[in-house]
């Protein structure tokens, strides 16, 4: 059997085989496979969309793409009473925060999200892009408002009550990220936030875990994390704050011990690791192989808004540059530091040179 013959053979039996897979059992180059992989194309026997070729560095944003707006107290702030606010406007949605942020640090990145035919939309889109991000997968939905985030800050930055207008992502449905199917298959990574409906969720995580592509799932608040199926199997992590990891686990969360147990009862629906978000105490990670609880780099803190998108783009930034786990939690705090610094929802001084400086630095401290 001649090679264009034997690589076909293996791509029927595995749509989703890598060339490095494909040069492994032929027993030639990976360069010499994507040549015959080309002629093959050229020739029409692979067709685009039934053969799909990992990108190993592709990181795919999957959720929410929103117009934030931000209204912070220029005094301490008191309920049902009028309060004197300063109001700022950014775009947001915690899959295009990571996006952009994965984008600032060099990573090659796209977002499958939806937005309306409206200039909030269009405003998403054009400030997304220049950082990189590839918007070629987003659907545009003439019928649709863009999804809005509006958030109330005390004087010192802490959020007092956040309001969301998500309806937009009501219109998702598994049929539709089918289409979208053979572009998040390429990635080396997915990150996956609850905005999606619950059978949208349902059908990523399923696929994911068939296809053994590397999932990361943000629950983004306690509403949404009950969306989440009863299995999580094939998960890579699941990043829950302190809230949102009670509700998944079924209990209180008092404690580091409290944290710990929590972990283990997450883990048993399947998910490997398990990242508790605790803001001043850290984060608690738990998988088989590890438990470590990691307290936060110091900083100034003036919006705390974005530091949780920060601390995952962070983390998958290490992942995908094949670093250790707990290095990678720790240049996920490192990007949460400088997030933290800031009140846009992105930290415009990300770079990947200030992780590492930030994660030497204190490292050393410690």
């Amino acid at each position: 059997m001649d090679k264009e013959k034997q690589i076909l053979h293996h791509i029927r039996h595995n749509p989703f085989i890598s060339q490095q897979d494909l040069a492994d059992l032929i027993g030639i180059s990976r360069s010499a496979v994507a040549g015959y992989v080309a002629q093959l194309t050229r020739k029409g026997e692979i067709k685009g969309r039934a053969y799909v070729l990992r990108d190993e560095g592709l990181i795919t944003c999957i959720g929410g793409a929103n117009l934030d707006r931000k209204a912070r107290g220029k005094q301490q702030i008191r309920l049902h009473s009028s309060n004197p606010v300063t109001i700022t406007e950014s775009c947001g949605g915690v899959a295009r925060n990571i996006a952009e942020n994965l984008g600032r640090l060099g990573c090659h990145t796209s977002l499958v999200t939806c937005i309306g035919e409206d200039k909030e939309g269009e405003w998403i889109v054009q400030e997304t892009k220049k950082h990189g991000v590839d918007l070629s997968p987003i659907w545009r939905l003439p019928t649709q408002r863009t999804g809005t985030y509006t958030a109330l800050l005390d004087i010192d930055g802490e959020m007092v009550v956040s309001l969301a207008n998500m309806d937009i992502y009501d219109a998702l449905t598994p049929e539709m990220f089918a289409e979208r199917w053979p572009h998040i298959a390429a990635a080396h990574a997915v990150f996956l936030d609850t905005n999606v409906p619950a059978d949208c969720l349902a059908y990523i995580i399923e696929r994911c875990q068939q296809e053994q592509i590397s999932l990361f799932i943000d629950p983004v608040s306690s509403a949404k994390a009950q969306k989440l199926p009863a299995r999580l199997d094939g998960v890579e992590a699941i990043l829950p704050n302190r809230e949102e990891a009670e509700l998944l686990a079924g209990m209180e969360i008092h404690s580091l011990e409290d944290c710990e147990r929590a972990c283990a009862i997450i883990r048993e629906r399947g998910v490997k690791h398990v990242i508790v978000t605790m803001g001043e105490q850290g984060i608690y990670c738990q998988s088989e192989e590890m438990s470590e609880h990691v307290l936060p780099y110091p900083t100034e803190v003036v919006d705390v808004t974005g530091a949780g998108d920060a601390f995952v783009a962070g983390l998958l930034y290490g992942v995908v540059n094949g670093e250790p786990f707990p290095k990678a939690l720790r240049l996920g705090l490192a990007a949460s530091a400088l997030a933290l610094q800031t009140e846009q929802s992105v930290a415009a001084a990300l770079k990947p040179e200030q992780l590492e400086e930030i994660v030497e630095q204190y490292e050393k401290e410690r």
